[in-house]
């Protein structure tokens, strides 16, 4: 038995508008988590007092508890304190939540992989704190940090199937009900994939030319 092809044709727009809000979620919480990652990491990596120890348990909390518990807490469990998030809010937080931790530890790998020679190259030449900081430590942080970065933000963008199960519209919400309404499930199961595929494609193929980017970075060519 084939598939239904004009089935699947007549569900493009509602398959497409699922893409859009989850590229969205995607967009805000690999954002936001890089923003968290960032400033967590040069917590730790500088050692900074009570605030490393803080990043320190808030990454062991996010990396160690399942996105989907996070998620539930987040739009259930703070009504119970008065505070209330759309379903979209929330997924976006928990994304930033989770990436969050995530990223840090990527980039906290990457300052700890610059050579220490080079900071002390920084220092023989009268170099400020932040100006090795800026000049030497971040841009060859980031360079080795890239292909971590980018294995994140595609698990991130996969991770938002699961903001489906707090009534969000996008692709596995969209997906789940088409099976569950219609009975379609081949049909449904095969966009479903085709648009992760639309999404996720394009975004590997260009952080594999931010990786080739950073290596030729690295070594001067």
């Amino acid at each position: 038995m084939g598939l239904d092809i004009d089935f699947m044709i007549k569900n493009i727009s509602v398959f497409l508008d699922a893409m859009k809000i989850t590229l969205e979620i995607a967009f805000l919480g690999i954002v936001l988590s890089l923003i968290i990652g960032i400033i967590t990491s040069n917590l730790i990596y500088f050692k900074v007092p009570v605030l490393s120890k803080i990043s320190k348990i808030y990454i062991e909390l996010s990396r160690n508890t399942p996105l989907l518990i996070q998620l539930f807490f987040l739009y259930y469990g703070l009504t119970k304190f008065g505070i209330s998030f759309s379903g979209f809010e929330c997924g976006v937080i928990g994304l930033s939540f989770l990436g969050g931790s995530y990223m840090s530890e990527s980039i906290r790998a990457g300052l700890e992989a610059v050579p220490k020679g080079q900071i002390e190259s920084g220092i023989s030449i009268g170099l400020s704190k932040f100006q090795i900081f800026r000049l030497i430590i971040l841009p060859q942080a980031f360079s080795i940090a890239i292909p971590a970065i980018g294995a994140n933000s595609l698990f991130l963008i996969k991770e938002t199937s699961i903001v489906g199960s707090i009534a969000v519209a996008e692709l596995m919400f969209v997906t789940k009900d088409i099976i569950g309404m219609q009975y379609k499930t081949s049909e449904a199961l095969v966009m479903l994939i085709i648009a992760y595929l639309i999404i996720l494609l394009p975004i590997s193929i260009f952080i594999r030319y931010l990786e080739k980017r950073g290596r030729y970075a690295e070594y001067g060519v």
